[in-house]
């Protein structure tokens, strides 16, 4: 055991001469630089970069490459795999090269982007001081420093935030900090898990403020000033995961203007821990560590100078693999279709933008002429929080970008109209589902208690063994609707999500928006079908992420049945009459879900179809079955499913794997998407554009662009942040994904998920959404947007929303646009031909 020396923090209270104001003022810039991650159950898919995008791509490549080891671009190995296997063409990378050299010069021809692959870039990662306090000798003999370090701080913060899970919860401070300084105080067992006798005293001089503390940590770091702010970032780096989740905690405080202080906490709990290592080892040993330390990081923007220059291979071969996408997506798109027939449909059905939609549309219009197919952003417009009937949930179903600004909830009616007896009915169905919900929980609490468990076991005896047949042997039942558990069978048909807290005024100007946006506003069909989508899974943490991105990580049933209740609304229609808007009275709107798992669609609401739209839904069921059919035998090979299968065996073949609880693979969600296209269903149709978002958008009915300017600030981001998350889970699945499935445990019931029972939370998308066993299935290329608008519009909507030009100038994202039947790519303000 190493021994302590006289060295101990600075009591309480003692001035350390530095100045506050700049100190807090590089806190708070460090911590702005993370992003947040949503929980399990909210998967709102993030850019974990977004909080970056003011710099160009490779730069931030480089910076986090240095405080890090962090990876932006797609790993060296997995381009040389694409290089061999002809996936990459030498004409690929030629491309890259052309349109590389229209931003800077480059000094590096083919050749030498090629001879790079045989190794990775030379980028040095920046230590921190437990990493020069560390001996390696001692370190083969005892758990590493650093590695202690994060899972001691993952437990405490697992602790800390746990409100769901444990039944024995932690007592202590309110503050992230004083937690943690309890936790460490009370840890006996730390003096022999780094090898330091005596650690524990040390401890107990620990200051008990948290501002104090870090006065006293930096101090004992000897840092220059200048230094803090890029140390600060490595330290929150090295724990990102948690790092990430007080980001998120501080994010759901924006709206009520409050300011979350646990982020800052949790930085300082981390600088704290230096210090600690630094009073703990030998006065020389810690003099020539500190003084190291300091001329590492003095020397900080050179070295992230060099690893700018390591990294433009990097980018090269980043470009270089979006140039092989774009290859067969551009000839694609350079096709010629003739326009659809302008006559009215007998069913307009309109689907969320996810590409997962893209085949349904696309099955629908071939099987079906009677059928136009639209998209529009899978929250339909509804800013909305769902209560559901008969619990306190009031959650969020809209992108992530924004926050709630109406309210959904469920309403037991027979008309569709809420009224007085409406109003008793789902008082009484409430009341019902309470009691329910309550004996389940009181169940959950039999089992999990440990003075009951063996008892229930006995009691329950051969009840239990229907669960485990069903692991066994998988079931081939379609999807069972979460939202509608408890409710009594009486009440779960007539139980309708509503907008509710609007007149009929605000009621009127929500859905002429909504119409206008979606482009329904000029020619609507007999029906309607909003088709919200949702996933189908079993025993999977990571569910939420096969739901819709548009709506928090949840299905978007509520969503389109609200929609269509509202614009089902006489009054409501009465006002869209009154200024000009007039929906033909044979025109029914109705909600939908498709299963994206399966490719099944279920409608609801039918009791409330009138004669004519009840036979044209039974026309499109039909229709239905046999587009999921279509689908489900395209989808199957990348499955490793038998696409060859009769139809009722093949769709049990998928029934049967939502419904696996030992399937890691229910689906691949969203994994290969590449791009995101804003235009008429003509510049789409016919084509086959399984990897591509598709929202449709005429320019002749937007003269203003206060469409198209909705439509870059709303589904366009949504869409960077989906693409960002895949492509950032798979070039650096260490920190930005979560790892095995196999070996996950679930943190609080909701809050993420270690790998195996230690380590940083893990963020981001499991190996298995990514990985089909043999190498990436996800090929990480920056999202593609092609926009059939005119220049100036684009220009102008670019000009006034800052973030639109730091995405598209600094390369985290491609602006294409239609010119004609030609193509012109946006850079840095000009409007240049494709290279591809």
């Amino acid at each position: 055991m190493l021994a302590m020396t006289a060295v101990s923090p600075e009591p309480a209270g003692t001035s350390t001469g530095f100045d506050d104001a700049l100190l807090q003022g590089v806190l708070a810039r460090a911590c702005a630089s993370i992003m947040p991650a949503w929980p399990l159950d909210q998967a709102v898919a993030v850019n974990p970069h977004w909080r970056r995008i003011d710099k160009p791509i490779r730069r931030v490549a480089a910076r986090l490459a240095v405080l890090g080891d962090f990876h932006v671009f797609p790993s060296r190995d997995y381009i040389l795999q694409e290089w061999e296997a002809g996936r990459i063409l030498p004409a690929d990378l030629d491309v890259a090269l052309k349109v590389h050299a229209t931003r800077e010069v480059c000094s590096l021809a083919a050749e030498d982007c090629v001879a790079g692959l045989a190794g990775g870039a030379s980028i040095r990662r920046e230590p921190l001081l437990v990493d020069l306090l560390d001996d390696k000798v001692q370190r083969n003999k005892r758990w590493p420093w650093r590695a202690a370090i994060v899972f001691q701080m993952s437990q405490t913060c697992a602790a800390y935030f746990d409100r769901h899970q444990a039944d024995w919860r932690a007592a202590g401070s309110r503050s992230l900090y004083g937690f943690w300084r309890e936790s460490m105080v009370g840890d006996h067992g730390l003096s022999s898990m780094l090898g330091l006798a005596g650690f524990a005293r040390q401890l107990r001089e620990l200051p008990v403020d948290s501002g104090e503390a870090l006065h006293w940590a930096l101090s004992e770091l000897s840092l220059s000033a200048s230094a803090w702010e890029d140390y600060f970032e490595a330290l929150l780096l090295s724990i990102n995961g948690w790092a990430s989740w007080c980001a998120y905690v501080g994010w759901q405080n924006i709206p009520a203007g409050q300011d979350d202080p646990r982020l800052r906490e949790l930085l300082v709990c981390r600088v704290a821990w230096e210090a600690l290592l630094a009073c703990a080892v030998p006065s020389s040993r810690k003099r020539v560590a500190v003084a190291e330390l300091d001329a590492n990081w003095r020397d900080f923007d050179r070295r992230v100078d060099e690893a700018d220059a390591a990294l433009v291979a990097d980018e090269l071969w980043q470009e270089a693999l979006e140039a092989s996408y774009q290859r067969e997506f551009v000839q694609k798109l350079r096709t010629r279709v003739a326009p659809a027939p302008l006559r009215r449909p007998e069913v307009q059905a309109v689907f969320c933008i996810d590409t997962r939609s893209e085949r349904m549309r696309r099955a629908l219009e071939a099987i079906s002429p009677d059928v136009e197919t639209r998209a529009f952003a899978g929250f339909f417009g509804l800013p909305m929080r769902y209560n559901l009937l008969g619990t306190d949930i009031h959650r969020p179903q809209l992108p992530g970008l924004a926050f709630p600004s109406i309210a959904v909830q469920d309403v037991v009616t027979a008309t569709g109209q809420a009224t007085a007896e409406g109003d008793a009915r789902s008082a009484r169905a409430r009341a019902v589902r309470w009691k329910r919900l309550a004996r389940v929980d009181q169940w959950l609490g039999t089992v999990r208690w440990s003075s009951t468990t063996f008892s229930f076991v006995e009691a329950a005896g051969a009840g239990y063994l229907g669960k485990i047949a069903h692991w066994i042997r998988p079931p081939a039942g379609p999807r069972v609707d979460k939202d509608r558990i408890g409710l009594p069978s009486t009440s779960t048909d007539p139980c309708r999500p509503m907008v509710v807290g609007l007149d009929d005024e605000q009621k009127v100007e929500l859905a002429a928006g909504i119409l206008h946006t979606m482009g329904l506003d000029d020619r609507l069909a007999p029906l309607v079908v909003l088709c919200g989508h949702a996933g189908h899974c079993t025993n999977n943490a990571h569910a939420s992420t096969l739901d819709c991105g548009a709506c928090y990580g949840r299905p978007g049933e509520a969503n389109a049945r609200a929609l269509a209740l509202l614009l089902n609304d006489a009054r409501v229609r009465e006002g869209l009459s009154r200024r000009g808007l007039r929906i033909p009275d044979d025109t029914v709107f109705m909600g939908a879900l498709h299963v994206t798992t399966t490719d099944e669609v279920t409608g609801f609401d039918l009791d409330l179809l009138p004669p004519q739209a009840q036979a044209r839904w039974k026309m499109m069921e039909q229709v239905f079955v046999q587009a999921g059919d279509r689908i489900r035998r395209e989808r199957a090979p990348a499955l490793h499913m038998d696409e060859a299968l009769d139809q009722r065996a093949l769709l049990t073949s998928f029934r049967r794997r939502a419904n696996d609880g030992s399937q890691t693979r229910p689906e691949w969600g969203l994994t290969r998407n590449a791009a995101f296209m804003i235009g008429p269903r003509d510049r789409s149709r016919d084509r086959v554009l399984s990897r591509t978002y598709l929202h449709d958008y005429d320019a002749r009915f937007d003269e203003d662009g206060t469409v198209l300017e909705k439509l870059m600030m709303g589904p366009m981001l949504v869409t960077h942040w989906l693409s960002w998350q895949y492509h950032a889970s798979t070039c650096d699945p260490l920190h930005y994904g979560s790892g095995n499935k196999v070996l996950h445990n679930v943190v609080d019931g909701h809050v993420g998920v270690f790998e195996g029972n230690g380590g940083d939370l893990r963020i981001g998308l499991p190996k298995q959404s990514l990985h089909n066993g043999e190498g990436w299935y996800h090929q990480p290329v920056r999202l593609t947007v092609v926009i059939d608008a005119p220049a100036a519009s684009i220009e102008s909507i670019v000009a006034r929303n800052a973030v639109l030009g730091q995405l598209c100038d600094n390369g985290w994202m491609l602006l294409w646009r239609h010119e004609g039947d030609e193509l012109q790519r946006y850079e840095q303000g000009r409007w240049l031909p494709l290279e591809v």
